[in-house]
Parts: C-alpha cells; sequence; structure tokens
C-alpha cells in the first residue's frame, strides 16, 4: 500500500519485508468496501489519571463553589507571605505531643537513646513552621516528611474496598481535623495502634516505613541516616499538624472540612463511575479507544458494565497492579466483532536495541491486531509516556520495526493512541520535544490526528500543583498556573500516511464530546481536572476515512 497505488513498506533503517499478498487484498479490498459505503472509523485516547490520594494537590477548576479559590489562595498568601503566622515548630506540635511520640518510639525501640530528642530541643521545636520547615529545600532533599507521606499517605489493605488513610489534610481521610489538638490522638493510633494487612502481613502501620540511605539520598548524614525511621515520625507528625494548624487558621472547619469531601469524592471516589460514564454516554460511538493509566479496578468494573455490551475490554495480558497504571485497548463490538485476535505486546518489546534503556514499565504499552467488519487487518497499540516522555521514540520505533519485518503485519493499518509526554518547550536532552517527536513519526511514514506537523500549542493538559503537597519546589502560584503549570501537547492518534484521512479530529476536557457539531468540546485556559472531568489529559479523538484513492472524499483540516 502507498501513494501510487502499489504497496510501499514503513521500512525500519532499510529493513522491510514483501508482505504477504493476501493481507495486501484484504486492505485493499476492505478500505475500497469502507469508501462505497461511506464508512468511517473513529478512534479515541484518553489517559485516565489523575489525582490518586490528594484533592489538593492540583489547582482544579471548581465554579460550583468560590470558597475553593479563596481557601487556595488564601494558603498561598500564607506560605509565601506568612508574617506573624509564622510561628515556632513547638507552638503548633506541642512539647507534650513530642514527648508522647518519643514514649511510642521508645516503646517499639526505636530510640532508646533519645537522639531524636536532641533533634527536636536543638533544631525542630525551634524552627519556624513555614520559613524554616515547610520551605526547607535540605529537608525536602533529605525526604524525611516526603517519604513518610508517600508510603502512608493513602495504603489499600487486603480485604477492604477503601483505603485506609493517615489522618491529614491532603488526602481522603475524614475524621475530624478541626484542631491539633482533635487530630493529634488521631495521627498517633494510626501509626502505632492499627494493625493492617498489606501484601500478606499484617502490620502497624510504622512497620512500613523505611530507613533512608545516605547513598541514595546524599544530603542527609551519617548520624540522620542511623535516626532515619524516627526522624521520619517526628517530621511526618510536624508536617501534618502544621496542614491542620493552616486549614484551621484561613477558613473554618465545616466550610473547608465539607469542600474537601465534595472534592474527594468527585475527583477520588467517583473518579472511575465518572469516567466510565464519559464513555458510554459521550464516547460510545468511537470504533477504538485507547486508554492509559489505567488501574485494574477500573479494568474490573469496565469489564462489568454496560460498555463491555458496546465494547471488547482488552487489558494487558499481565496487568501490573502495583503501580496499577495499565494501558487498555476498547474495540467496538460491531466493527471489531473478533476483538483481538493476538497480543504482540512482547514482540514489540523485544523489538528493542540490545542493551539500550528504555523507560517503559510492565503495563504501559499494550498492542494488539485485530480485522474489522470489511476485513481490514490493524495493528491497535496504546502507551503510556513516561514522565518526561524519553521512552516515545524508541517505543514508536521499536512497534514499527515489528510491524516491518513480519510478513503478515507488515500491510497491517496502523491505530496508535498515546499519552506521549512531548513538551512545547522541552528541556534539550531531559525531555521529548513535540515538534520532534512529529519528525520522528513522520519518517516512519506516519501522519496523525493532528496533521503531519503538530502544532506545538495544540495542549491536551493543562494542570499545575497547589501548595497543599508535600513538594513546595513545584507549587505553583494562582496567578502562574499557565506560565509555571504541566501545560502542554501531550496525546496523540497516529496512522499511516496516505491510507487513512482525517475527516475530523476534536479534543475534550469537558465530557461533553464532539457530538458531531464543529465547535470543540475543549475549554482552552481551563486548569482541569474539575469536578465534572476527573483526569488531567484531555480527550483526543479523530474520525478516519479511506484515502481518495480507495474512492474516499478528500481530507478534511482538523478542528
Amino acid at each position: 500500500l502507498g501513494g501510487g497505488g502499489g504497496w510501499s513498506p514503513f521500512g525500519y533503517e532499510g529493513q522491510s519485508v514483501v508482505p504477504d499478498a493476501g493481507v495486501v487484498q484484504s486492505v485493499e479490498v476492505g478500505l475500497q468496501a469502507m469508501a462505497s459505503t461511506g464508512r468511517t472509523i473513529t478512534a479515541s485516547t484518553w489517559n485516565i489519571a489523575a489525582i490518586n490520594n490528594n484533592p489538593f494537590e492540583y489547582w482544579i477548576t471548581y465554579p460550583e463553589d468560590p470558597e475553593y479559590e479563596r481557601i487556595m489562595g488564601e494558603i498561598e498568601k500564607f506560605i509565601e507571605n506568612p508574617g506573624k503566622r509564622d510561628m515556632p515548630v513547638n507552638a503548633v506540635f506541642q512539647d507534650g505531643m513530642f514527648d508522647q511520640l518519643e514514649k511510642r518510639m521508645d516503646g517499639i525501640g526505636w530510640d532508646r537513646d533519645h537522639k531524636v530528642r536532641q533533634y527536636w530541643e536543638t533544631d525542630f521545636r525551634k524552627r519556624r513552621i513555614v520559613s524554616e520547615f515547610l520551605k526547607d529545600p535540605l529537608l525536602g532533599s533529605k525526604r524525611l516528611a516526603s517519604m513518610p507521606d508517600r508510603i502512608t499517605n493513602t495504603i489499600n489493605v487486603e480485604g477492604q474496598a477503601e483505603p485506609v488513610c493517615r489522618p491529614t489534610v491532603i488526602n481522603q481521610y475524614d475524621g475530624d481535623l478541626s484542631s491539633v489538638l482533635a487530630w493529634w490522638p488521631q495521627w498517633e493510633a494510626f501509626m502505632f495502634d492499627i494493625p493492617l494487612a498489606v501484601e500478606g502481613k499484617t502490620a502497624p502501620v510504622y512497620q512500613m516505613l523505611r530507613p533512608i540511605s545516605k547513598s541514595k539520598y546524599p544530603d542527609i548524614t551519617e548520624a540522620e541516616e542511623k535516626i532515619s525511621l524516627p526522624l521520619q515520625l517526628l517530621c511526618a507528625a510536624i508536617f501534618d499538624s502544621i496542614l491542620v494548624k493552616m486549614m484551621n487558621t484561613v477558613s473554618t472547619p465545616d466550610k473547608w472540612q465539607n469542600l474537601k469531601r465534595t472534592m474527594v469524592d468527585n475527583l477520588i471516589r467517583r473518579k472511575v463511575p465518572r469516567t466510565l460514564e464519559i464513555l458510554q454516554q459521550t464516547y460510545a460511538s468511537s470504533d477504538v479507544i485507547t486508554l492509559q493509566e489505567v488501574s485494574v479496578s477500573f479494568i474490573q468494573q469496565a469489564s462489568n458494565s454496560d460498555l463491555s455490551r458496546t465494547h471488547h475490554i482488552i487489558p494487558p495480558q499481565n496487568p501490573d497492579a502495583v503501580r496499577d497504571q495499565n494501558s487498555v485497548i476498547l474495540l467496538r463490538r460491531d466493527t471489531f466483532p473478533e476483538g483481538a485476535l493476538s497480543d504482540i505486546t512482547d514482540l514489540v518489546m523485544s523489538a528493542f536495541p540490545e542493551g539500550e534503556d528504555v523507560p517503559v514499565a510492565n503495563g504501559d504499552l499494550l498492542a494488539i491486531n485485530a480485522r474489522d467488519v470489511d476485513g481490514v487487518p490493524y495493528v491497535i497499540a496504546s502507551f503510556h509516556g513516561d514522565t518526561n516522555g524519553l521512552a516515545t521514540k524508541p517505543v514508536l520505533d521499536a512497534l514499527i520495526r515489528t510491524m516491518s519485518v513480519g510478513e503478515i503485519l507488515a500491510a497491517h493499518e496502523l491505530i496508535f493512541g498515546l499519552d506521549a509526554n512531548t513538551y512545547e518547550n522541552a528541556k534539550p536532552g531531559k525531555q521529548q520535544d513535540v515538534v520532534d517527536f512529529g519528525a520522528r513519526f513522520a519518517d516512519h511514514g506516519l501522519t496523525s490526528a493532528w496533521g503531519d506537523v503538530p502544532q506545538p500549542s495544540n495542549y491536551t493538559t493543562f494542570n499545575a500543583r497547589t501548595y497543599l503537597q508535600p513538594q513546595l519546589n513545584k507549587a505553583c502560584k494562582s496567578t502562574d498556573k499557565r506560565k509555571k503549570g504541566d501545560v502542554n501537547p501531550k496525546d496523540f492518534i497516529l496512522f499511516r500516511h496516505g491510507e487513512l484521512e482525517v475527516d475530523r479530529t476534536w479534543k475534550d476536557n469537558t465530557g461533553a464530546g464532539g457530538n458531531g457539531a464543529e465547535s470543540s468540546p475543549y475549554v482552552e485556559n481551563m486548569a482541569f481536572p474539575t469536578l465534572g472531568f476527573p483526569s488531567d489529559h484531555g480527550i483526543l479523538s479523530t474520525t478516519l476515512r479511506p484515502a481518495r484513492r480507495f474512492g474516499g472524499g478528500g481530507a478534511r483540516v482538523s478542528a
């Protein structure tokens, strides 16, 4: 297949094979049949991940309640210009609380020499809560507060549908956080008194903590390394107490805790049902849906939902339940009645150059082959790139190499939906530039839903971290969300150039869908997720038809 009516292979570094003649004929006949009936194929891709544990971590658009913007703005002021509110740590996490913590640590054999008390009395209790604790870059690089937060923030317990959360502002915890005095006994009991069943072992939460090694985090001193476990407990307690103090200073418990409950319900607890609702109600007509960062829970719920009646739901053969970030493919049953014919993911993964370290984790890639109602064979793939997008080109290369060297796959059509994690203004050598990625897929004889050359300002993400999360160096001021946030053109649908053509392309960050209209359901310059749209990636969709030479109409400009 190719522009001149004969077959022209992808080719990979000069490698190609003559494709199976029967497959070539199936493609030709099938595309001609599509053209004669006017049938099109619609593909959608969506990274459905967003907020996992902390409802306050990212700025969201929340016009329904002005209290959200007011509270988040006041927290920003508290941290940027604390003034007299920058009180000593022991005015928040009191000496009596430290005494109780020390007794607990002594009881479990963690600090019988009372070396942590020396740090408390000569250092931590005297620090100012904002300028010398929350904003201390050295404390951050030592991971003494962020490491225990990561481990104990939200814990998935065996045999329980709902996770167990540390008593803190920055997760789903729904207990009384109306004051530091109310918070402290709950936090103490959580850490020391409640055994949880995790990965086959039942133990109190403090046993989940791990030492911080100087070899991995060189800023920690040798003395701190030796007592890093009890130091983590102390710093986590101080950190959480400061958050409780701040929230109850800028708002009242009834206001901020009710706001949090609404956000938790919409952004976390109802995230899977709302995502399924958008797919079922708005995107059920899509013939191919590629999803990224999909949890095992979502796969299970989708398989028992109405979506499974309209679509084959195809997960990886070995889903990653630990990272819980899997790529999944949905095929509309009346377009692909046979579903997936085979899984070729392992073939693609084996096509990486020997010795090259490609940052692809288990579950990031899913590649299958399928056949539509007109007999057209496809390779369909879904991929989630690493944060910096450095795996995106190697994975594309490996996919094309896999198709180029096999006579059966060589003539297949391709639909590749991916979160490429590409950047408008990439850091050279550290991030994947979007225009450079466009040049690579063009070199492989591909085009995209956006056309042959991607527009760097055609964004599909707009998210920015707030001041209510442990990595304040990544926080964005309310006025800097657009400038310093993650606003980038990250999502793509790729296919063979000259064989399928774009009829229409649209993106969506509201869940409203295209609905056949010319206007886009994507609100530019709006931070998301929102309460109604639970992902930090927009949905990208394109309707494709056979190229003119198969009897299809001329391509239209993407919307």
